[in-house]
Formats: C-alpha cells, sequence, structure tokens
C-alpha cells in the first residue's frame, strides 16, 4: 500500500446512502418500510441474527423481508406515532417528527443503491404520504433497516423466524455473540453490521434523559433521542421544562467515542512493540491503545498513552488510518509512533497491561505466515493449543491493530526516527 492511499480498513467504506435529511419525514419512512425491496437486520441484546447454511460452519448475516418481520413490527404508523396506539402525530410538530413511541427498536439505516446510481431524493417529494409511496417505488435498491427484538416475547420472535426463508431449506438462524459474528461478514456485511451494532447499542443503552431523568422515545429512525416530558399531552402547566428543550445536547444524538490506537517501532524499524492486556489470554499480543481525553490532538494520545501502558516517550507520531468499532461505538484512529527499544519498558503505571515487549520482524512474520497465528475467534478466551501452535498470536486485518502490525511485518508504510524527532 503506497502512504497516498487512504486504505478501507474492515467495518469501513459505508455501503449505504443514510439519507440522513429524510430521517425527520414519516411519509418517506413509513412507506419505505413496507416496501418488498427493505431488507432487516434483526438483534437481540446487542447479536445479531446470523444463518449459518446446510452441511457448512459459515455464517452469514440475515436480512429478513417487510413481509417476514411484519408481526414484530406493531402498528402503524411505523414513525410518526401519536398519543394512542394507531394514531398518528399531528405534522409539523417537531417533538413528534418520525416519532416513534411504543414498539421494538428501530432504525433506518440507509440505501443500498446499484453502482452508478444516486438517488438525490429531496425531501420536498415527500410532502404526502401519497407522494411517498410513488417516489419510494421508483427507488432503485435495497433500503435497509435494523430491528432490536430484544424486549419482544420470545415466542413471537421464534414464530416470525419459523415463518422466514432463513429457516428453509436445511437453514437455521442464530443470534450470535457479535466478535464471533464478525468473523463471518464480508466487508459489506461487516460495515452494515457496525452501523446497526452501533446504533441500536446506543438506543438500547439510552432509556432515560440525561437532563432529568424522565424516560426518552425515539425520533429520526433512531438517530435521536427525545425527553418525554416534551410530548404535548405530557406537558403540564406551570412545569419547568426539561433543559433539553433548547439549545443543542450532545445526549440527544448518538456519540462516538474516539481511541487512538498505536504501532511503535524502534529506530531502526526493525522491531515493534507490543502489549498483552491482562484480561487477555497469555499468548494474545497486540498494538497498544486507549481513549481520547478532553483537550487532546490524537498526537497528544498517542504519547500520553505509550507513557502510562508502557512507561516510554516516543516522537514521530505518524497517521495511518481509521476504524469503526461497533463495541459499542468506537473510531479507532490508527498511528505509527517511535521509541527508543533501549529505554526500560513498565507497566506498573497505570496497570492496564501485564506484559509490553519489542519483537523483530522475523518473529512477526514468523506469527502471520502461521495458520494459527491470527485465529482469534475470542479474544478473551484461551486458545486450544494444537501442532501449529505460534509461540505467540496476533489480531486478524478485520481489526486496525491486525492492519498496522501487518503493513509494518510487509514494509507497506515507511517511519523512520531522526527525521520525525521533535
Amino acid at each position: 500500500m503506497a502512504q497516498s492511499q487512504a486504505p478501507v480498513n474492515f467495518f469501513g467504506g459505508s455501503p449505504l446512502n443514510r439519507l440522513s435529511w429524510l430521517r425527520s419525514s414519516e411519509h418517506f419512512l413509513n412507506a419505505v418500510a413496507l416496501s418488498s425491496a427493505t431488507r432487516w437486520i434483526l438483534f437481540e441484546a446487542g447479536q445479531p441474527l446470523m444463518v449459518s447454511q446446510p452441511d457448512s460452519k459459515k455464517l452469514t448475516l440475515a436480512r429478513l423481508t417487510t413481509t417476514e418481520v411484519r408481526p414484530l413490527l406493531g402498528s402503524e404508523p411505523f414513525f410518526a406515532q401519536g398519543q394512542k396506539d394507531g394514531d398518528a402525530a399531528p405534522s409539523g410538530v417537531a417533538v413528534l417528527e418520525s416519532a416513534r413511541i411504543r414498539g421494538p427498536g428501530i432504525i433506518f439505516l440507509g440505501l443500498h443503491e446499484p453502482e452508478n446510481e444516486g438517488h438525490a431524493l429531496p425531501s420536498s417529494d415527500f410532502n404526502a404520504k401519497s407522494d411517498a409511496e410513488a417516489v419510494v417505488h421508483k427507488i432503485k435498491g435495497t433500503p435497509y433497516f435494523s430491528l432490536d427484538v430484544s424486549s419482544l416475547e420470545k415466542a413471537a420472535v421464534t414464530t416470525a423466524l419459523e415463518g422466514a426463508e432463513v429457516s428453509q431449506n436445511g437453514k437455521s438462524p442464530i443470534f450470535t455473540e457479535p466478535r464471533k459474528a464478525m468473523s463471518n461478514l464480508d466487508y459489506f456485511e461487516g460495515a452494515v453490521f457496525a452501523e446497526a451494532r452501533a446504533m441500536v447499542d446506543w438506543n438500547s443503552r439510552n432509556k432515560f434523559c440525561a437532563s432529568c431523568g424522565n424516560p426518552v422515545y425515539s425520533l429520526w429512525a433512531g438517530w435521536k433521542l427525545s425527553c418525554s416530558t416534551l410530548l404535548p399531552w405530557n406537558e403540564k402547566e406551570g412545569a419547568e421544562k426539561c433543559p433539553t428543550a433548547t439549545g443543542l445536547h450532545n445526549q440527544s444524538h448518538p456519540r462516538t467515542d474516539a481511541v487512538v490506537i498505536m504501532a511503535v517501532v524502534n529506530e531502526a524499524n526493525d522491531k515493534i512493540l507490543l502489549g498483552r492486556n491482562k484480561k487477555w489470554p497469555s499468548k494474545f499480543y497486540s498494538a497498544l491503545a486507549g481513549f481520547i481525553e478532553p483537550g487532546e490532538t490524537f498526537e497528544d494520545a498517542v504519547k500520553r498513552e505509550l507513557w502510562e501502558e508502557a512507561g516510554l516517550k516516543v516522537w514521530g507520531v505518524k497517521y495511518h488510518s481509521t476504524q469503526p468499532w461497533p463495541f459499542p461505538a468506537n473510531l479507532m484512529a490508527g498511528f505509527f509512533a517511535i521509541a527508543d527499544e533501549s529505554a526500560p519498558t513498565r507497566v506498573d503505571l497505570d496497570n492496564e497491561l501485564e506484559d509490553a515487549r519489542w519483537y523483530t520482524r522475523e518473529e512477526i512474520l514468523a506469527v502471520l505466515n502461521s495458520t494459527e497465528g491470527t485465529n482469534i475467534r475470542d479474544p478473551f478466551k484461551a486458545f486450544d493449543a494444537g501442532e501449529n501452535e505460534p509461540p505467540f498470536r496476533l489480531p486478524p486485518v478485520t481489526a486496525i491493530a491486525g492492519v498496522l502490525i501487518q503493513d509494518w511485518a510487509h514494509r507497506k508504510f515507511v517511519i523512520t526516527g531522526a527525521e520525525y524527532r521533535l
């Protein structure tokens, strides 16, 4: 990879046109939710629904039709719901824009368009229900929603899945631990999964208003939360309004937490520093990482984290790429940096690591060339020792840590010491 190329890491390169300007249009959302072209990604307690194929251990991401999930969606309208079940909210009320007040969590993910197609779909096309249905009918591509079935009766979910295509011809649907699921996803599925899981997690974790403690409800097809005290039928004369009634509040919108992850090399660029978290199996080593703190740049965070975790001063911080990481909703910013290999490492400052050590390029390549070297199905469980067991294991390229390590090992990303030293 030339350094001028921007790599697309796993979970990145979103293939969907998210149509964010239409999230407030209940006419568009209600019409597209009922489209025969629409596909639904299901989650239960953060676990995606996967499908096992007959005579194969391979799992694929389940994509159900609207007809198959219709018994689980609740009453219409799905968006812009009124005070009572089945009522539509009055138009033009900001706190009711595409409001979903009851029923399982639904999130509009976007539209997967055919190559060379690009739908502008201005919001003016969706001023009335009849217009919306006509326009949606002309859309080329596949709209995607996620559906969180965690709050539904298990029997209802089971019945719906038994009647779906994912249960036919020897196939079997199963809600799967998400880190295990990711090893089965292709790049398209990975990007859709990353968006869906991060959004499902955010909606499921935030049930109460951070300003006043009252329950919240969903707006904009899952992309905004609002305090229930702001609903027109909940307003009380003389009562003090929730602070979120005015201004922009970050708790009302999805958050992404930034993390720096660093491949630290020596000045000769022939050794790399890797660490092992105390929670990991004894043979698993990876790049060091940490959350960005308020008032820091990426470069500041890289230097602070390396000092806190390994007791090393670093310089020559150089950006590589980023990766969305939906566990639960992080953006991993990858960097290279340089440190003095003769300086002692220490892991007793913040006590996050159990070990940090330097590896030669030859040692890294030997593990990468091993059949089990990057086989990490669950980084928190011990590995099964086999005859091909490597001396240690490394993250796969589905994680940016694996990309950083492999790019360094194969000399795809060059960083030298003196010219970057500050």
